[in-house]
């Protein structure tokens, strides 16, 4: 109540804000004259003085009337198109580092142009995230029409695109992109051993369109970089034919809203039977747990045309979100290889993560972030909790005019479909243009079938048939016209109404099911009333309904089955609709708290690879004197972490069998049945491995420090798959801690930490060891002979070589001389050859 009589006084929050950018406007408009009197040629002039006042420490919000003028007069002389008042705001919006929830139509593609302009002066560069490819590449060819007009480079990164084409993108002024490619460019980065290898620069601002989309929608699945583990795919097909032996409910239990499968005593009992098994749950046989419940998952949990469908033998994941295709990502954790056992294609080893991000973390890497949708209010809780995005609703152009009728529901599908058949029928008989939102592929193609019976011309638009998608979407407001398409999130191509049709009502939207995301259903209903367009929506539901089903379609039935109503027969109330929303927003909040477990996990990760990719930029950029400091660092913790264990409660014997042991393996300073019966002081064991890396220093002094950079990033990168692959493991298990009064998210982070701390000292170890190994020897060039110029090479007593620059792969055997396993090596190291270059 007084919260309601507060924003009769003085505007809710979102009113305030905009009344305070009002002024801006008015600068901006003001500037409009002067700016009509340049010259085209005077543009990219302005532009570069503006530039060169950055640099002197002007700051943006100070010349954004001025640039914003510019931008919109080269707007209307490039494209014929000028920015209204509304899109004004909308760009002032972008630059203050907020999300605009601009209505479908209003031109969000236009507006983004006045913030990257003027963010683009800094010189810093500018990403504009799209959710898809084509939409990267028809923004940047046709907005890059008003930025080559004002003298800015324009960049796209595309999948595909090599390296070197990367570079160059990443290079220009502003960069177009999907949400993917700018992610997985920053993990291929941080794999990589040279500065001039890096595509990306610093991450400075981004606009990222369809916002929740991306920033939402996709949050529930981190983007993940692979390769192929050791582990059998055999267990797959074994596992799929267990799950066909199991008895529905007496053996597993099936949880739909939790998406979860559980099994029950007997199950356990009956899978142990059939595997041979004593105890399901011991440790051991962790393996055949894990893909049980992996198998029942794939076959009770994931609909084939739902979930995913089978293309040219391979099992493609469907966007639950957008309906599109994703070929190429897979779900992990087994699950993806339990789909394929269930289709019968073939199924691929699984995949070991190398390097992996969320995209929450992602984004919140850069210095401004900014994001526009029509839809983001819904969840402007969560952008402000997990971005801290602020979202601000910016007024339509012109007044909406659509219609939104109540939901009609009916008691089953059949009832249901009949109906929108009918429907869709009256409507195209009329000449109305009808676009129809399904939920699945399988819903589209059912309805398809319906409509081909009933001989109505239409469309389909799904993952199956993607490929005309932008021409499919905008012939969908011509008269008489019927199109059916799974959901409609982020399509980013206005539906423009053809001739005749704004007077017969315009575009109606059918929606054939609620999405368990209100957005989802508003991004639907936004395809119609574009820019003060008429048009009508109404969503069909049937009691049967997932979203129905699973919340509250009980206390429904009964109210109609005590009203005597047929099949046939709907129910229309707008009661009845405010329930459904209010379902919504439970599982809304659901997934809500999926994602944000997911950020507190990795959240932890998110620490350990800030500090492994610093670490990796620092070495890849590291002088002669940072690395000798380095070397000089990581041998003295080394030994003194060593030579701590003479210390321990160790017997005098285990102390010292302990530390040759350690010295001869880490530092190769002579066999472990020498050392342990003199092994030498920490003081002698410095100087001797200080000589020893003197010796390689003053013998190759212009491969040495590559050489160990080369290494150093070698061990580190090895040992952070490692770890990547043991914290993989240590979620899995955590959550059983909740079991012992623990909290598993703390139990993570501690033991996590500890792992951390281990794999440092691995990484300096690693690379200690391979620097040890090294062996000095001169060969003499034939070719050469007549000079008797003579070549340094480096040979490592692991039985490779390493070159001047060295490259990222396995070094190669030379030739060496033919000795038996027990002889006395030829390097001259004192060892028996199958323990030195023969190991």
């Amino acid at each position: 109540m007084i919260g309601a009589i507060g924003r009769m006084l003085f505007g809710t929050k979102n009113e305030r804000y905009l009344k305070r950018l009002r002024p801006i406007v008015d600068r901006v408009n003001a500037h409009e004259e002067n700016v009509r009197k340049l010259g085209d040629t005077d543009f990219p002039t302005h532009i570069a003085e503006l530039r060169q006042q950055v640099e002197n420490g002007r700051s943006l919000d100070e010349m954004l009337p001025e640039v914003f003028a510019l931008v919109r007069e080269a707007g209307r002389r490039t494209m014929n198109m000028r920015h209204f008042d509304v899109q004004l705001i909308g760009g002032a919006v972008l630059h203050d580092g907020r999300i605009a929830e601009m209505r479908t139509g209003e031109g969000k593609t236009l507006v983004a142009t006045l913030p990257v302009v003027l963010n683009a002066l800094t010189g810093r560069g500018v990403h504009v995230v799209t959710v898809n490819d084509y939409l990267a590449r028809r923004d940047a060819e046709w907005m890059g029409n008003i930025y080559r007009f004002l003298g800015l480079s324009v960049g796209t990164v595309l999948h595909g695109m090599s390296d070197e084409e990367r570079k160059v993108a990443y290079g220009a002024d502003i960069t177009y992109g999907t949400n993917n490619e700018f992610g997985f460019d920053y993990l291929r980065d941080n794999m990589k051993f040279y500065l001039d290898q890096l595509v990306q620069r610093d991450l400075h601002f981004a606009i990222v369109d369809e916002v929740d989309s991306i920033l939402i929608d996709e949050a529930r699945t981190p983007l993940i970089i692979s390769g192929q583990a050791e582990a059998s795919v055999g267990m797959y097909a074994q596992m799929n034919s267990i799950v066909a032996q199991l008895k529905g409910e007496a053996d597993y239990t099936v949880d739909e809203k939790a998406r979860s499968v559980a099994l029950t005593d007997d199950g356990v009992a009956h899978c142990e039977q059939i595997l041979g098994l004593e105890n399901l749950y011991d440790p051991a046989n962790i393996t055949y747990q894990h893909h049980v419940l992996q198998a029942l998952k794939a076959h009770k949990l994931f609909q084939r045309d739902d979930d995913y469908v089978v293309k040219d033998g391979q099992v493609v994941i469907v966007d639950e979100f957008t309906g599109r295709l994703m070929p190429g990502r897979r779900f992990s954790d087994g699950l993806h290889q339990a789909l394929e056992a269930k289709e019968g294609v073939k199924v691929e080893a699984e995949n070991q993560t190398l390097a992996s991000i969320t995209f929450q973390n992602y984004f919140r890497m850069y210095d401004k972030l900014a994001g526009m949708t029509g839809t983001a209010d819904t969840e402007a809780v969560e952008f402000q909790q997990i971005y801290n995005l602020e979202v601000t609703v910016i007024p339509t152009h012109r007044e909406m005019v659509r219609k939104d009728h109540p939901d009609v529901i009916y008691k089953n599908q059949d009832a249901k479909y009949k109906a929108i058949a009918t429907e869709v029928a009256e409507l195209h008989t009329s000449g109305r243009p009808v676009l129809v939102g399904t939920t699945s592929i399988e819903k589209s193609e059912m309805l398809s079938t319906m409509l081909t019976r009933k001989r109505i011309p239409h469309s389909v638009l799904n993952a199956k048939h993607h490929e005309q998608e932008a021409e499919i979407v905008a012939e969908a407001g011509q008269r008489g016209k019927v199109t059916i398409a799974t959901n409609m999130a982020g399509r980013g191509t206005d539906i423009v109404l053809g001739e005749g049709v704004r007077e017969l009502g315009g575009l109606h939207i059918l929606g054939t099911e609620r999405h368990e995301s209100r957005r989802i259903d508003n991004q639907l209903r936004g395809r119609a009333g574009r820019q003060g367009d008429p048009g009508s929506s109404r969503f069909y539901l049937a009691l049967d309904d997932e979203l129905m089903r699973l919340f509250g379609s009980d206390r429904l039935s009964g109210i109609m089955d005590k009203l005597g109503l047929e099949d046939d027969e709907a129910i229309e109330n707008r009661m009845v609709s405010r329930a459904i929303e209010n379902a919504q927003r439970r599982v809304e909040g659901h997934n809500f708290d999926i994602r944000k477990q997911l950020l507190d996990f990795d959240d932890t990760m998110n620490q350990q690879r800030t500090v492994i990719y610093s670490q990796r930029r620092e070495i890849m950029a590291a002088e002669k004197d940072e690395l000798e400091e380095m070397i000089g660092q990581f041998t003295g913790e080394t030994l003194e972490g060593l030579y701590a264990a003479l210390g321990s409660s160790k017997s005098g014997e285990e102390e010292t069998e302990f530390v040759a042991g350690r010295l001869d393996e880490i530092f190769d300073l002579g066999r472990a049945e020498d050392l342990k019966h003199a092994v030498p002081t920490l003081d002698d064991a410095k100087a001797a491995v200080s000589a020893k890396l003197d010796t390689l220093r003053t013998g190759a002094p212009d491969m040495y420090w590559e050489i160990f950079r080369f290494f150093l990033l070698d061990s580190l990168d090895r040992n952070w798959k490692e770890h990547l692959l043991n914290m993989d493991h240590l979620r899995e298990g955590i959550g059983l801690r909740g079991y012992g009064q623990k909290d598993p998210k703390q139990e993570y982070k501690r033991e996590g930490f500890e792992l951390f701390q281990d794999m440092l000292d691995r990484i300096k170890e690693g690379c200690l060891r391979s620097l040890c190994r090294l062996r000095l020897r001169t060969e003499v060039h034939e070719d050469d002979f007549q000079h008797k110029e003579q070549e340094t090479k480096v040979q490592y007593a692991g039985g490779g070589s390493a070159k001047a620059e060295p490259q990222r792969k396995e070094p190669v055997r030379r030739d060496e001389p033919k000795v038996g396993r027990n002889d006395l090596c030829p390097c001259g190291s004192g060892k028996k050859f199958k323990k030195c270059c023969g190991r």
